[in-house]
């Protein structure tokens, strides 16, 4: 337990130097460009973060009432979207003809930008909220089709071998060996596909949705300057949501796959 708590102290320390060397460095360009460039709306292109800080603190609860909207949108969306993905893989690593017959047409439909598809389906369903879910469960599906199926064929050979000549039965093969293997795969796709189901929502409130992050940050860009840290309290939101999304699969991985290499504590730790 000690060795987990330094090895995430560890992990966490250049984070946090990072950050704060990011947000000083913001705030010393911030202020060149307005004090001695004298660029022009130079708060419009670089804000400072205190400025945007105190905004956020002014307007912090509908700021997170709104992104509580558009989270909760993403989040069924992004939970179909990782439901229909791992069906379809498991059926495509069962079935080479259902393989055939799916995956090119997958390929396809990824083909179709989310900046174009988002105004076509919130035109044709005129719901925000299904327009929303469909439009995050779209994003979700690909990637974690794609690396549940990669996952479902890792099991090593010679386990499977083994579990033929045991007359295992087709579904204790993907309930005790394939699965479990798959796991790792499947965690990529979802922590691919988290961030930006929540900015495929964001986008479709972006179409003229009444409830969002995305409607904020629609309104106070089109006021202009005068909401310039009001519009950038929403992009940190909007950034933070994404980043939320990510560590909520990245804790579930952690219980659910724990023997994969990276967390593993180094050094002999216990």
């Amino acid at each position: 337990m000690k060795g987990q708590t330094m090895l995430y102290r560890g992990r966490m320390l250049p984070t946090i130097v990072w950050g704060l060397g990011l947000l000083i460095l913001w705030e010393a360009v911030s202020w060149l460009m307005l004090q001695v460039l004298q660029v022009p709306l130079a708060q419009s292109k670089l804000p400072y973060i205190h400025k945007v800080l105190y905004t956020f603190g002014q307007y912090g609860s509908t700021l997170l009432m709104e992104g509580g909207v558009t989270f909760a949108n993403a989040g069924l969306g992004f939970l179909l979207g990782a439901i229909a993905g791992t069906l379809i893989a498991i059926l495509m690593s069962i079935s080479k003809w259902v393989e055939q017959l799916t995956f090119p047409y997958a390929v396809a439909s990824q083909m179709i930008p989310i900046l174009g598809l988002a105004p076509i389906i919130y035109g044709i369903v005129r719901d925000e909220q299904l327009a929303r879910v469909l439009i995050a469960g779209y994003i979700t599906f690909f990637p974690v089709a794609l690396n549940m199926l990669r996952g479902l064929r890792s099991a090593e050979p010679a386990a499977l071998e083994l579990m033929y000549s045991y007359a295992a039965k087709p579904w204790q093969m993907y309930w005790k060996l394939r699965f479990p293997a798959a796991l790792p795969g499947l965690f990529s796709g979802l922590k691919i596909a988290a961030p930006l189901a929540v900015t495929g929502a964001i986008l479709v409130e972006l179409m003229g949705a009444r409830q969002g992050i995305g409607v904020i940050m629609l309104r106070n860009l089109y006021y202009g300057p005068s909401h310039n840290y009001m519009f950038w309290s929403t992009v940190f939101i909007g950034a933070m949501l994404g980043v939320a999304s990510y560590l909520a699969i990245n804790l579930m991985e952690r219980i659910a796959a724990p023997w994969q290499p990276e967390f593993r504590v180094k050094g002999g730790g216990r």
